[in-house]
């Protein structure tokens, strides 16, 4: 393991975020396993919220299905970067914060979340949705 991911690996873990993941999937009912890079990969998450493919707190990468593919890991491990980024647990609020922003432009809780367009949204599955002003200005319809 590179000497970034070992730091994204310390800080998220001294700033509690890895341990909180920890716990969430306990509560989950998760399998957990040793991922790449310092992750920790979560398998087999019990509850619907919240609605994505993965999502990740501190390393640990949680999901409800039994295997994720190797972009979905990648996009995963963007989010652990950043919750080392943002010191950990203020995160949740600012990751809220984009989720609000992006339903405010466009409708859909990923496609203008900073955080997402970061971990890049083709590898997250996310949709490219454009902008509310620019369906209202060229006269699309909601789908």
């Amino acid at each position: 393991m590179g000497t970034a991911y070992r730091l994204r690996q310390v800080v998220n873990l001294v700033s509690l975020a890895t341990p909180l993941g920890l716990l969430v999937a306990l509560v989950g009912g998760a399998t957990r396993s040793p991922g790449p890079d310092g992750l920790i990969l979560a398998y087999g998450y019990r509850y619907r919220f919240p609605v994505a493919g993965a999502f990740t707190v501190g390393n640990v990468v949680l999901t409800r299905h039994h295997h994720l593919d190797d972009r979905l890991i990648r996009h995963e491990a963007r989010h652990a970067t950043q919750w080392a980024c943002c010191a950990g647990l203020p995160m949740l609020p600012l990751y809220l914060l984009a989720m609000l922003v992006s339903v405010a432009v466009c409708g859909h809780q990923a496609a203008y979340n900073v955080f997402e367009r970061l971990a890049d949204l083709d590898d997250g599955g996310y949709p490219h949705v454009p902008p509310r002003w620019r369906k209202a200005a060229t006269g699309d319809k909601k789908e």
